[in-house]
């Protein structure tokens, strides 16, 4: 009964905030939230990264491993998306990011800091830092078939990646007031983008309900599938294992259709935009199953 009330507690939270969020996106329809989406990428995500890399008891050896760990699901990812893609006939460079690139940032931090403390949100950030990392690399070359170095020099989340893993790397402390501002900064961002999640899922609509709920059985049933084959050949366990097993299983992040749409003609946005609300009405089922394993089983 114990562990049913840890996963109502864990789970209860995370659902509300984004249900608030998609109650305030029906009553305003024509609410601009730009303001969130700048604030996140130019604020919030650089104080994310720091204060759960930096200030959780995260060492440089388990960032690294983590780090890691997450790069070869990624890889797994990829080889999946490739294969759907492929029998599905569709575009297998533009479509594939929202295959390879999960929600660890709006729904993985926080459901992996409720699971499991701030250890929990140091191993989640690690991960954020990798696929943060990947939207603005990675994904952009997808989006657009063609690399943009401008768009890393330009991303505050990657001088925040970078000096977060100096402060491992050297293992400095951080001032007082920088861990308590970028901690304030990262509760507030956290309750700011799981609403935003919710707004976003009444303006995302679905094109082609079909291929969209087989790419999306894809990221939110294969993708936890290859988190734990990855946590058996490498024999993780404990907590850290645990949120891996979490963020692989996250739907497609919201932040593909954004790169998305700078760079990718609309009808692959259109279908990007169908996976996002598929895989995340599916995670609403799926999520609790995968939360309660690894709450039974690495703890």
């Amino acid at each position: 009964m114990e562990i049913y009330i840890k996963l109502f507690e864990v789970l209860f939270p995370v659902f509300f905030v984004v249900g608030i969020g998609y109650y305030i996106g029906l009553k305003k329809p024509k609410l601009d939230t730009s303001f969130i989406t700048d604030f996140g990428a130019n604020i919030g995500s650089p104080a994310i990264i720091f204060y759960s890399v930096v200030t959780t008891g995260l060492t440089f050896d388990l960032f690294k491993s983590y780090f890691v760990y997450y790069l070869i699901a990624i890889i797994g990812f990829s080889f999946i998306g490739i294969i759907f893609l492929f029998f599905l006939k569709k575009d297998i460079v533009m479509e594939l990011p929202p295959f390879i690139l999960p929600n660890t940032g709006n729904m993985g931090l926080p459901i992996c800091l409720f699971a499991y403390g701030s250890q929990g949100l140091g191993v989640a950030g690690a991960i954020s830092c990798l696929i943060i990392l990947f939207h603005f690399t990675l994904g952009v070359f997808l989006a657009s078939k063609k690399f943009n170095f401008g768009v890393i020099i330009k991303s505050p989340s990657f001088y925040a990646i970078f000096i977060s893993v100096i402060f491992l790397y050297f293992d400095l402390d951080a001032p007082n007031f920088i861990i308590n501002t970028t901690m304030l900064l990262t509760y507030a961002t956290i309750f700011l983008i799981m609403m935003s999640l919710g707004i976003a899922l009444t303006r995302l609509k679905v094109f082609s309900f079909g291929n969209a709920l087989i790419s999306s059985f894809a990221r939110v049933i294969i993708g936890p599938i290859i988190g734990y084959a990855i946590i058996i050949y490498f024999n993780l366990t404990g907590y850290a294992a645990g949120v891996l097993l979490i963020q692989c299983s996250m739907p497609s992040a919201v932040l593909t259709y954004l790169v998305g749409s700078m760079y990718s003609p609309k009808k692959i946005v259109d279908n990007i935009a169908s996976m996002i609300v598929v895989s995340t009405i599916l995670s609403f089922v799926t999520v609790p199953i995968i939360v309660f394993i690894s709450l039974k089983y690495f703890f």
